[in-house]
This record gives C-alpha cells, sequence and structure tokens, in this order.
C-alpha cells in the first residue's frame, strides 16, 4: 500500500509508467476539480506559453527547481546544457523525475533550503507552481525568500508565480478559493485524492497564501530581493510570473 502522504506524486508516477489508474482530483470539502497530472507535470517546451520559453532561455545555471515534481523544467534546462538540481518532498515525484531522465533529482524539503544545500550553490532559483505561497502568510513568504538568498549567488535569481487576488473575478470557478480581508492577499487550500485502482490515497492539505506584486514586493523587504519584473500572458489575467533579483 502507498503512503496516503504521497497521492500526488504516486499519481505522477503511475503516469510516468504508463498512466494513471483511476482519478486524480484536487479537493476542498465538497468542492473538487482536477488535478490535471498530464497538463500540469508532463508537459514540454512545445506546450508552454512563448513568453515562458524567453524567460526560461534567459536564466543562467546553476538552477535550483524548488518543487519540481516530475521534472518537467528541470529536464528543460538540462536538455540544453544548464547544471540543474531539482528536488521535491514527494519521493515518488522525484522517482518520476529520475525516470524521465533528470539526472540530478532529490527528496528534499523547501523548508530546510540551508540545511538542504550549499551556501551561494545556484545562480537561479525557480518556484513553479505558487510553491512560494506554501509560506502561508506574507510573514512565511518573507522567510522562503531569505533561506533562498542563502543558497543563491550574489547575482541571484529568482523566479516565482502567483495568483492576484484582484484579477480573480469568479472565486467559485477558483477552486479552493478563500477571500482575505487584506488588500491583495488571498488564500488556498485544497488536498489531492487518487482513486487508484479502488484504493483511495489523500495526501496532506495544502494551503498557499496568494498575492498580488504588490504584496509580493512588501514580502520582500528585509531581504536581498526586489521584484525586478512581472510578467502576464494577459494584461488582465490573475495569474503572472515574478523575477526577483539580489539587491546591489
Amino acid at each position: 500500500m502507498e503512503s496516503d502522504e504521497d497521492a500526488l506524486g504516486t499519481a505522477m508516477l503511475d503516469f510516468q509508467r504508463g498512466g494513471l489508474r483511476g482519478e486524480a482530483v484536487h479537493r476542498d470539502g465538497g468542492e473538487v476539480w482536477p488535478a490535471y497530472i498530464e497538463e500540469n507535470y508532463f508537459g514540454s517546451p512545445r506546450d508552454w506559453h512563448p513568453d515562458s520559453r524567453v524567460l526560461y532561455d534567459s536564466l543562467d545555471g546553476p538552477v535550483l527547481d524548488v518543487g519540481c515534481g516530475a521534472g518537467q523544467h528541470a529536464l528543460t534546462f538540462q536538455h540544453r546544457g544548464t547544471e540543474v538540481t531539482a528536488f521535491d518532498v514527494s519521493p515518488n515525484a522525484v522517482r518520476a523525475a529520475r525516470e524521465r531522465g533528470v539526472e540530478d533529482a532529490r527528496v528534499a524539503d523547501m523548508f530546510d533550503l540551508p540545511g538542504e544545500f550549499p551556501r551561494e550553490a545556484f545562480r537561479t532559483a525557480l518556484l513553479n507552481g505558487t510553491q512560494l505561497g506554501l509560506g502561508g502568510s506574507l510573514a512565511g513568504v518573507s522567510e522562503l525568500l531569505a533561506d533562498l538568498a542563502r543558497v543563491t549567488d550574489e547575482s541571484g535569481v529568482a523566479v516565482a508565480d502567483s495568483y492576484d487576488p484582484a484579477r480573480i473575478d469568479a472565486p467559485d470557478e477558483f477552486g479552493g478559493h478563500r477571500p482575505d480581508p487584506r488588500e491583495g492577499v488571498c488564500r488556498r487550500a485544497f488536498h489531492v485524492e487518487y482513486d487508484r485502482a479502488g484504493e483511495r490515497l489523500v495526501g496532506p492539505s495544502l494551503s498557499f497564501v496568494l498575492f498580488s506584486p504588490a504584496r509580493l514586493r512588501d514580502a520582500c523587504v528585509g531581504t536581498p530581493w526586489s521584484v525586478r519584473e512581472v510578467r502576464r500572458r494577459d494584461p488582465e489575467a490573475p495569474y503572472y510570473k515574478a523575477v526577483l533579483a539580489k539587491r546591489t
């Protein structure tokens, strides 16, 4: 029997080994929506928005891929000859990444970056899938940014993504959405369930803080980072990527 703590990683590993063995969903109470295993974790650069491809092409190594999932971004850097270290807290996600060909994929915890990796070992840190929001609060985001600063060099760059709460027009269509009285902040919570050949695996509850670019700038205060650039696929879309750089 697989650990229920690794429901999402188990779904990734099954997909890598031939396909899902049942339905994988996100759940927040009675609200359920697909986990989109193939779309979210097994895409190729051909599937990405052109702006994302341009952004990733501009990044230098060594790269640290935080919460790498099945390794789609790590593979892209690896194929172009850029040194990349990928890690995820899920052992089965890491197994999937290794089986796909990621050469340096490790099981590690993003909340212990200085304990897991040497000081100033990386030039670029990637935090896709709103990973930075797992800090749970703006203070927690600041702590994660401070840890990222320790493992990136003086010219370090970090790329993080989030959803701007002010632009989430239809919260009912945005699974797990929880409004917040603070301007530019909301929350999102869910867990993953995977009905694997009749055995239901239930992953841990995940709680994210989502923040506007302005609130991300607030979270950078007191850290070596500043928001250098904000990229949106559509001027009105809630989703954005932020490029952070060390202050000089």
